[in-house]
């Protein structure tokens, strides 16, 4: 792909390139229209030339543009610029949540302030018809402030290619957020170390699979690592499936009632799991 820095795609200055992802590269921007900054995702031409999976994701992105919460990084459009198909989004300062977790394990009373945030978010998102189907702590920003902001909500769904198969690599990396630092095999770790038994084995996802992710990076925020592990990504999926969390490496001080919302968050039969 063409990297667009120092190029204008309407009234959008591209300023710098901050990461990529499976849809293509993830820019700042300059909105000289309203003198805002935003990010700029690009569309890779393979999918954007694919009516059926474009179509998908518009219908996506129409949905996610009406939901308005402060947990949520906002929609503000999707355009398309001399053939390059683009979202614009709210510009999420601050750093990852994965970053923050690499540094140490997050001390109870934050890690609950951070969760009550994400569980908010994905609340609202859910009453609005939003599934994420790809929440880990790679797309969870946590500005200066401790100000939660959950990105790319639907867009898990609407790129993922037609018949693809969660025990394909290729399909596990397709994951629309992708920091500049996540490269590799870390890629493929980092994004099926969250996915839920239903959809490890390929079924549907529903709002129990956001639960269940929750509860992942829950887990990986007090303990500063992560629930269900794996050389690649086929072993990670299969402890998934098969295993249970080490709770003894939670902090001796962690609530009862923290510990039953993590074992009803990570219950692999989706019936037993929390629904909300």
């Amino acid at each position: 792909m063409t990297d667009l820095i120092g190029r204008t795609l309407g009234h959008y200055r591209i300023v710098e390139k901050i990461g990529a992802g499976g849809m293509g590269e993830v820019y700042r921007a300059a909105d000289e229209r309203l003198g805002r900054d935003v990010a700029i995702k690009t569309i890779l031409g393979s999918v954007a030339d694919d009516e059926h999976r474009m179509g998908r994701f518009e219908r996506e992105a129409r949905l996610l543009a009406s939901l308005n919460h402060q947990n949520v990084a906002t929609l503000h459009g999707l355009e398309e610029d001399e053939g390059q198909s683009f979202l614009v989004m709210e510009l999420a300062e601050g750093t990852t949540l994965a970053n923050r977790i690499a540094l140490r394990p997050i001390p109870i009373d934050e890690a609950l302030d951070y969760a009550r945030q994400i569980a908010e978010g994905l609340e609202a998102a859910h009453e609005n018809g939003i599934i994420h189907r790809d929440l880990k702590p790679a797309n969870v920003m946590l500005s200066s402030e401790g100000e939660i902001k959950i990105l790319d909500f639907g867009l898990a769904k609407a790129f993922e290619p037609t018949g693809s198969d969660p025990s394909n690599p290729e399909s596990i990396a397709d994951s629309p957020t992708l920091t500049a630092a996540m490269t590799g095999t870390g890629v493929l770790l980092g994004t099926a170390a969250y996915m839920s038994p239903e959809q490890a084995r390929g079924k549907q996802a529903d709002k129990r699979a956001d639960v269940w992710a929750f509860g992942c990076v829950l887990y990986e925020m007090l303990t500063g690592r992560k629930a269900f592990e794996g050389d690649d990504s086929s072993q990670t999926m299969a402890a998934i499936l098969r295993d249970k969390p080490d709770w003894s490496v939670l902090p001796a001080a962690t609530p009862n009632a923290v510990r039953r919302l993590l074992s009803r968050c990570l219950a692999k039969d989706p019936r037993d799991r929390l629904h909300d």
